[in-house]
């Protein structure tokens, strides 16, 4: 066994063969409702011993359910802790198709979705809890950690399926092909009990199982690829402290992945262990004891100390956020490679700006103005003759502004969700918008309430998006609630001004365009001066882009020159919220991991 570092620790008694299938603690059995309104499955396992430290919530494996990691609740000898596990949705005594889902994006929501319901249901914030997640699971907990920064006490990943063997040459392209001719479909897992772990126990119930999934849907493998190589890239924006272990004679994912994960990862918190002679089946081997020890070890160590998540709020200064925008805004030699094929992007686009009216739009006015936020919105492909429409269609069809759609159906949810908190609350509703753009979603999201707010301001920095703006209110006769004015949104003086005091703030595609924290504290600062106490404050991040050096090298901004933009991470975004006098109480991300939307209440001063 190696590791990384080498933390002492002493492992528990192990348990006679038999035991730690979870017979020592009494599980109750549960069911929570998720986004889409599923029941799945869970159990719970109160602590014995008086009222919990914490809770550990355990994430098994694909293929696999809730009472594979029973004994966990035993063997990691922490009687003073609730532990809680899930059958994801398509596995085990959980609704739907066995090894299927909507996404992965929605098994990350899940994720969310079961912690907020231990929370209100159970009494646990998420300071107060500590996950240990396997294999799949344990992709789908790290992409919850970095897509919706929760406050997570800590977090152990064994044997992260980051990327799965797959022995078939060209395997991966070929399922990718088949999906896109035939959709959606299922494989049958290769994998045998035996490859899985050396415990006779474990590999008997493993085949005796009636509850095992043997199959995986073809868009849920494939998504675990996509989302494990965005994570993996990106793992410097998880900053929750994280154990890491690793099986050495693993048959069923590939370990360079996960020491990637491990070397990229911005925890200032984090450790590795390669357990030698271990299958996948990390946290169910035969000789798992010391294993089970280091888990136990570093969990108690972290719940002996005060919650440890840094603060990046000068992530502008200095970080690997900062160096990436900084990249992107150094010029390129013309004669070089990469030099000649962004000039020739460039002139692509000048070409195509002349039959797409979208890419037209973006040449003029900026590919981040209100005015091109506004064409996408709408989604009408326009342009010269047939062909020019094609180019248009095309464009609007990239993948940063199929984000940017589902950006809007996300605000419009969440805004509809603080109405709704206000009028719940006997508040009357008043919306500002402080860079509104042409005001659409706002008016998009209030035209389905059975009653109009009290009053919607909308501003904005620019002549054209206010005249639009207007004449979008008037064309919906929303005049008697409703006005735009221009206005600067990183004026805090200006923002504190707003009257009648607003009980809803939004902020939206803003802050991403700017990469300096002092502005955006500036801004967000004004905004807690306005928002009555309890208030909610709608705001958008953008804390991954697959796309950034296109926008940096091909496309140009409102503010003219090149539109390079540097990523706020979600934990770096809303720390700076939280700086201002807000917090977090939901997010919603897109499938991409592109653009998050969250909502966050406005706290007594």
């Amino acid at each position: 066994m190696t590791h990384t570092p080498h933390p002492p620790c002493r492992a528990p008694s192990p348990r006679k063969r038999g035991e730690g299938w979870g017979e020592g603690r009494s599980a109750h059995e549960h069911t929570f409702r998720t986004h889409d309104g599923v029941e799945l499955f869970y159990r719970h396992w109160p602590a014995p011993e008086g009222p919990a430290r914490g809770a550990i919530v355990l994430f098994h494996r694909g293929h696999e359910h809730s009472g594979r990691m029973a004994h966990l609740a035993d063997e990691l000898g922490l009687a003073d802790f609730d532990f809680f596990a899930w059958d994801a949705r398509g596995h085990g005594r959980s609704p739907g198709a066995r090894g299927d889902a909507p996404g992965i994006a929605a098994l990350v929501r899940d994720v969310q979705t079961f912690l907020d319901h231990i929370g209100e249901t159970h009494g646990f914030r998420a300071e107060d809890i500590a996950v240990v997640a396997q294999s799949v699971g344990a992709v789908l907990v790290a992409a919850w950690v970095h897509d919706y920064a929760p406050r997570l006490r800590c977090m152990v990943l064994a044997s992260p399926a980051f990327k799965v063997k797959l022995y078939v040459p060209f395997a991966r392209a070929g399922l990718a092909l088949m999906y896109r001719l035939r959709g959606n479909f299922f494989v049958t897992s290769y994998v045998k009990a035996k490859f899985l772990t050396r415990d006779p126990e474990r590999m008997a119930s493993y085949d005796s199982d009636p509850l095992i999934a043997r199959a995986i849907s073809v868009r849920v493998l494939l998504g675990l690829y996509d989302v494990s190589e965005r994570i993996v890239a990106d793992a410097a924006a998880i900053v929750v402290p994280t154990q890491l272990l690793l099986s050495s004679d693993d048959w069923v994912v590939h370990h360079g992945p996960q020491h990637g994960f491990f070397d990229r990862l911005g925890a200032c918190v984090k450790e590795r262990h390669l357990l030698a002679g271990f299958y996948h089946d990390t946290l169910g081997e035969r000789d798992r004891a010391p294993a089970l020890a280091r888990v136990r070890s570093f969990l108690l160590r972290r719940f002996a100390v005060a919650p440890a998540i840094p603060d990046v709020t000068d992530a502008d200064q200095g970080g690997f956020t900062r160096e990436e925008s900084d990249a992107l805004a150094a010029p390129l030699s013309p004669w070089s490679l990469r030099g000649m094929y962004w000039r020739v992007t460039r002139a692509g686009l000048a070409l195509g700006a002349r039959l797409s009216d979208g890419v037209r739009l973006g040449r003029e006015t900026g590919f981040d103005s209100g005015s091109t936020l506004d064409y996408v919105y709408r989604d009408v492909a326009s342009g010269v003759g047939p062909l020019g429409r094609l180019i248009d269609r095309n464009y609007l069809d990239a993948i940063g502004w199929t984000g940017i759609r589902q950006r809007k159906r996300h605000l419009e949810e969440l805004l509809r969700i603080a109405i709704a908190d206000r009028r719940t609350a006997g508040a009357p509703v008043r919306i500002v918008d402080i860079a509104g753009g042409h005001g659409r979603y706002v008016l998009d999201a209030i035209a389905a309430e059975a009653q109009p707010p009290e009053s919607i301001l909308m501003r904005d920095y620019s002549d054209r998006n206010v005249g639009e703006g207007r004449a979008l209110i008037a064309a919906r006769n929303y005049g008697g609630f409703a006005r735009f004015e221009k206005g600067n949104a990183f004026d805090r003086a200006s923002l504190a001004r707003i009257a009648p005091r607003p009980t809803i703030g939004i902020v939206s595609g803003l802050y991403e365009l700017f990469p300096d924290n002092a502005q955006v504290a500036h801004s967000l600062a004004g905004l807690a001066d306005a928002i009555e106490e309890g208030g909610l404050l709608v705001y958008t991040g953008q804390p991954w882009h697959p796309q950034l050096e296109l926008i940096a090298r091909g496309l140009t901004s409102h503010r003219g020159g090149a539109w390079v933009m540097r990523r706020r991470t979600q934990v770096e975004l809303d720390q700076l919220v939280e700086a201002a006098g807000f917090r977090k109480i939901a997010t919603r991300v897109d499938e991409w991991g592109i653009f998050t939307v969250s909502l966050a209440r406005r706290q007594e001063k």
